[in-house]
């Protein structure tokens, strides 16, 4: 035994257990799990190496193993409440004299995958002593992504021999699982080799300790991990939560550019949009040099209907009406919108002035074919219309007043003309250069 303890001292300088090789056998681990726990608790209880390799020459080796017995048990698990109390002595001491511990908060959540329960006692008990830390183990490698799944761990020590999957693959498994993708692994190996180092880090890994670590250094690498991976968690967290926040913002915009553009009553484009498109098309027909025609629709003797039948009514009748000149106006481009009161405008990019006039003999008929009661008008028995239609012919450079000016006269033309029907201003009938005939 103390020959053993000679040369894990006199091969690495740190205590037994580095001289032995990564891939050694099952079997070969479990022996030295007793020299482990000697050597690992005689650094443990802050004997300087140097005062181990004195004892060690001077023939102490025995003396230093009866104390590292009475502290670890035959099975790997802390002995007697005399052993307890001296851990719990000693430890305070390093609190004392100002040793690391966790800050306040969340504490570390620490998921160890190891075969060998020795290992993971000291390792807990390491950490434990320096920080405040929620601690699970795993022994077998077929079940850790289920157990870290469900302890949810902010950081995993991995050790790198095992007996069904070696710490390289289960650094795979992390990598590839959704949900553990992001947590640190901290590697843990029998030996600092450079190629397992490489290859480790190549795989994911967060750090790569030897084992046994320092512990105010093991909780010092614990704790920055996990911090990290809280931090980056917050981060995703409040990412996410921007980007709802986004969303909603881009949709409550969306819903108030469309409450800003349409008119209420109806669903039809408003006064403002009907502004902004007619500059936008005619800026476009003239570039493009092409027809721009413009529709005014105004309910014949809407003040009557008002009068006989109420508001409430007389709103639902524009709602039809809107319905009616929307159902007309199909293309995408066409523009509906209320002018203002009872009065209505279609404005139709890329049209002749006959197809306008076809379009709003159809607006016409369709208002008709409603029926909507109005016993108050000299015209029909129900709802009628009248339209003037105003076109811009290719080359002509004219603005948007002047087409408005042009199919209001045509509408003031309808109206004189005995109303429920659509006309062309004289005006326009010049610049065209045509005419528009009248329905039957």
């Amino acid at each position: 035994m103390s020959t053993g303890f000679t040369r894990g001292i006199s091969t690495e300088g740190r205590g037994g257990f580095y001289g032995d090789p990564l891939r050694r056998r099952q079997s070969s681990k479990t022996g030295a799990c007793s020299e482990l726990n000697r050597n690992v608790h005689a650094t443990d209880l802050r004997v300087a190496p140097a005062m181990k390799r004195r004892c060690a020459l001077e023939g102490h080796v025995d003396r230093t193993s009866r104390v590292a017995s009475a502290s670890i048990g035959g099975d790997g698990v802390a002995g007697g409440s005399g052993a307890d109390a001296r851990i719990a002595s000693r430890a305070g001491e390093r609190s004392d004299a100002g040793g690391a511990h966790a800050p306040t908060g969340e504490r570390p959540r620490v998921l160890m995958v190891d075969d060998q329960r020795c290992m993971v006692d000291v390792l807990k008990w390491t950490l434990t002593s320096q920080l405040e830390v929620e601690f699970h183990a795993c022994f077998d490698s077929t079940s850790a992504l289920d157990a870290a799944r469900a302890f949810e761990p902010t950081v995993i020590l991995q050790d790198l021999v095992m007996p069904d999957a070696d710490g390289f693959a289960m650094l795979r498994r992390y990598r590839l699982d959704p949900v553990l993708r992001d947590v640190p692994v901290i590697v843990l190996s029998s030996r600092e080799h450079p190629r397992d180092k490489s290859r480790a880090f190549e795989l994911g890994a967060s750090d790569y300790l030897v084992k046994i670590p320092d512990p105010i250094e093991l909780a010092a690498r614990v704790r920055s991990h996990s911090r990290s991976y809280l931090t980056r968690c917050q981060r995703d967290v409040a990412f996410r939560q921007l980007a709802a926040l986004k969303t909603q913002l881009e949709l409550k915009n969306a819903e108030l550019e469309r409450v800003a553009a349409h008119d209420g009553l109806t669903g039809l484009a408003n006064r403002r949009r009907f502004d902004e498109s007619l500059e936008m098309e005619l800026r476009r027909a003239l570039r493009d040099r092409t027809e721009l025609s413009l529709i005014l629709a105004d309910v014949d003797h809407f003040k009557r209907f008002n009068d006989r039948y109420g508001h409430v009514a007389g709103d639902e009748c524009l709602r039809r009406v809107a319905d009616g000149l929307r159902a007309c106006a199909r293309r995408a481009t066409d523009v509906a919108a209320r002018y203002g009161g009872e009065e209505f405008a279609v404005l139709l990019p890329s049209t002749p002035r006959e197809a306008a006039c076809s379009l709003a003999e159809a607006m016409r008929r369709r208002v008709a074919d409603l029926a909507v009661p109005h016993e108050a008008s000299d015209v029909a028995s129900h709802v009628t219309l009248s339209l003037g239609v105003a076109s811009m012919r290719p080359g002509v450079v004219i603005s948007s007043a002047d087409l408005i000016e042009w199919a209001d006269r045509g509408l003031y033309l309808a109206k004189r003309s005995g109303r429920n029907r659509r006309a062309v201003s004289p005006d326009a009938e010049r610049a065209e250069g045509t005419a528009c005939g009248q329905p039957a």
